[in-house]
Order: C-alpha cells, then sequence, then structure tokens
C-alpha cells in the first residue's frame, strides 16, 4: 500500500494529467479525471465529450444559487429566498423506505434524495449490509434554530447555515451501533460516492469544513461530482475552490465521458456549453455556475437523466 501510494505521488509530481482509481479491486468503478481548459485539449478533440455539436444556454443570475452543489457553510449561508423543497414525512409514508429504521416522527426528506439513497441502501443490502437508520433529513430554520439552541455550536449550525435546511443532505445512522464502527458507516464511506452522495464532514478535512467529523452526514451532490470528489480526495470547498482554479475538467466515470465547466456569472450572460445528450447545471452559491454535460465513450452521445 505504501508502494503503491508513493507511485501516485511521483506521478502527480510530474504533473500527469490522467489518473485512475478502482474502487475495492473492481474493474467496473473506474473513474479518470483529466485537468485543464479546452485550449487544452487541442489534438485530441475526439476524446472531449460533445466535440463540435454546441448550443446556447441562456444563465441567469439567479442560477448561482440553485443546484446540488450549493456551497452552504458558516461564510456561504442558505441563499435568501431559496426555494424550499417539497418533503414527505417518512413516519406516515413507511413504505417510501421500506427496509430503513426512522428515528422519529419529524424525519422528513425531499422524495427526490429519498429515492436516491434507497436506491444505494439496496446496494448496500446485496452487501450484506442492511441495518441502516435515518436520524434527520429536511429541517425547517425554525428547527435548526431550536437544534442549535440546544445542542450548541459545537455540534450544529447555526440556522440559514445548514445544508439540512435546503434538503440537500440527511444523517444516517445504524441500528448496531456508532457510524464510525457500524458496518452501515464503513461501507458508505466506501461506496457513497457511486451514488452521487459524499461524506460530507471526514475526520481529516477538519480545518477545511469548519465541522468536526460527523460520520452520518451524508450530502448529494451527483455524478460525476461524487466521484471526482472521491478520487482527489476532496471536500465540496475543495472541489468548488479545484473548478474554479482549473476552469474545465473532464471526467470519465464507468465509460461515461463528462466534461465540468465552471463559469463566473456577472449579470446576464449566454454561454456556449458544448452538448452530447444532456446536461446539467448548478451554481455554487458564491459567483458562478457549474455545467456538467456527458456523453457516452461507446456511441458518442448517450440521453440520460438528471444527474
Amino acid at each position: 500500500m505504501k508502494k503503491l501510494l508513493f507511485g501516485i505521488a511521483i506521478l502527480l509530481l510530474l504533473g500527469y494529467g490522467w489518473n485512475e482509481l478502482k474502487s475495492a479491486g473492481s474493474e467496473e468503478n473506474k473513474v479518470v479525471v483529466r485537468e485543464g481548459t479546452a485550449a487544452a485539449w487541442e489534438g485530441a478533440e475526439s476524446e472531449k465529450p460533445g466535440a463540435g455539436r454546441q448550443t446556447m444556454l441562456e444563465i441567469d443570475p439567479g442560477e448561482i444559487y440553485k443546484g446540488d452543489l450549493l456551497l452552504i457553510n458558516s461564510r456561504h449561508p442558505v441563499p435568501k429566498g431559496a426555494k424550499l423543497p417539497d418533503v414527505v414525512n417518512l413516519f406516515e409514508r413507511p413504505e417510501l423506505a421500506e427496509g430503513i429504521g426512522i428515528l422519529d416522527d419529524s424525519v422528513e426528506l425531499p422524495p427526490e434524495l429519498l429515492s436516491r439513497f434507497v436506491e444505494m441502501i439496496k446496494a448496500a443490502e446485496t452487501d450484506g449490509v442492511d441495518r441502516f437508520l435515518i436520524t434527520s433529513g429536511y429541517r425547517s430554520v425554525e428547527k435548526q434554530a431550536e437544534l442549535y439552541d440546544k445542542m450548541g455550536a459545537d455540534y450544529a449550525n447555526p440556522p440559514g447555515y445548514s445544508e439540512h435546511n435546503l434538503g440537500l443532505a440527511l444523517d444516517v445512522g445504524s441500528a448496531l451501533g456508532l457510524m464510525k464502527e457500524a458496518p452501515e458507516g464503513k461501507w458508505l464511506e466506501r461506496n457513497a460516492w457511486k451514488y452521487g452522495f459524499v461524506l460530507r464532514y471526514p475526520e481529516n478535512k477538519t480545518e477545511i469544513t469548519g465541522v468536526k467529523h460527523e460520520p452520518w452526514h451524508f450530502r448529494y451532490v451527483g455524478l460525476p461530482h461524487s466521484a471526482i470528489m472521491q478520487k482527489m480526495d476532496f471536500v465540496l470547498e475543495e472541489y468548488v475552490d479545484y473548478l474554479k482554479e482549473q476552469g474545465q475538467i473532464q471526467a470519465k466515470v464507468d465509460g461515461t465521458a463528462y466534461v465540468v465547466s465552471y463559469y463566473a456569472v456577472k449579470g446576464k450572460r449566454s454561454l456556449s456549453i458544448p452538448i452530447a445528450g444532456s446536461y446539467f447545471l448548478s451554481g455554487n452559491n458564491m459567483d458562478g455556475v457549474i455545467v456538467t454535460t456527458w456523453g457516452s465513450d461507446a456511441s458518442g452521445a448517450k440521453e440520460a437523466g438528471p444527474l
């Protein structure tokens, strides 16, 4: 293992643009990232999803404050006037989370986030890991204020500064014990990225996130972002900064080729976006938007649902 890590470090120091990560020895879960802007792809246009195919996408400044990649932390609060998600009460609709424990009758989640989580948990069940609990989901600002007053700043974010206030995250527990030690926590830490989720507050990133290790708090960011973050060992703060620095990157996840581009938004502007099948748009809650386009290595264009 030490030799492998040393070899990867040498490749990074030498400036190699392409790197590979294989998960748990599987040949199927391959993630490759190529850094650089479109100008760096000269002579490699055939590798670029959507090469030669463009459409104009009108970006409104309000898009900065919408989407799955919004950065919510102590410096970047929930956007003013943000549209709150529609949610379902899991205690009242237990069939939507069949086989998953629910802590109490206050747990609510947006249906789309819940369905993505259930899909992931079904995969865990095939590995014999099946004692999951959902302990918290969407919280109103009022509920967040109650929690903050009760638990204090060491255990809760102030109201309006929590991902829970926009229904972007959920807290997951295990019927077998603490998530840091339970099979459920270990499985999610290894595999959540494959389903678009990330462990939001890892143990070694407290100085960056400003939040102590929370092995129960998982955030949905979608593919390929979760795969890139896993490969690069990034938390969301690092990832959005990385995209701003690079401007544009390529990623290949399970044979699907993606281009992820950052655009600063100052007033209304039209952007020429390469499209190969589909695109997804998210703001970063700061100063710009992140546009993800994707296609298939095999067919050149691949229709897909929202990331």
